[in-house]
């Protein structure tokens, strides 16, 4: 038996077509499988002017609970007990219906008072925002 020798000039070429058409069956996959979200925009259009003819709003009136330098406590510029501010604050209310309550604490009082009142005048539901006055 003899045999042949090769030429050498055998290359072996791959067929990439199928190879092809399996990356494009799996990019339709996931293209019709992929789940888009829905994001609406931000709308930055400014709001119209008001009409000339309208009145002015007038502010709501305000209950100032304030927390002086040597730890005393006033409701309007009546002073009162710190432990007694929201039986004042719900008496102040009953004269001025719908007032916000403002907070306003001298940044030397002691945090623990405001923290204090804050936390009755909570308890009572009343809500209220607060204040530190630079010391003067």
């Amino acid at each position: 038996m003899r045999r042949r020798r090769g030429s050498g000039n055998d290359e072996a070429e791959v067929d990439m077509t199928p190879m092809l058409d399996i990356v494009f069956i799996m990019l339709i996959f996931f293209i019709v499988t992929a789940t888009f979200l829905d994001e609406t925009g931000k709308d930055f259009r400014q709001p119209p002017p008001p009409p000339e003819n309208q009145p002015e709003n007038e502010p709501k009136p305000a209950i100032v609970v304030y927390v002086n330098g040597s730890n005393s406590c006033t409701v309007d510029g009546i002073s009162t007990g710190c432990g007694e501010v929201p039986l004042q604050v719900e008496s102040a209310r009953a004269e001025k219906p719908g007032a916000a309550v403002i907070l306003r604490m001298d940044e030397r009082a002691k945090h623990r008072i405001m923290v204090a009142i804050k936390q009755d005048l909570d308890l009572t539901g009343t809500s209220s925002k607060i204040e530190i006055v630079p010391a003067t």
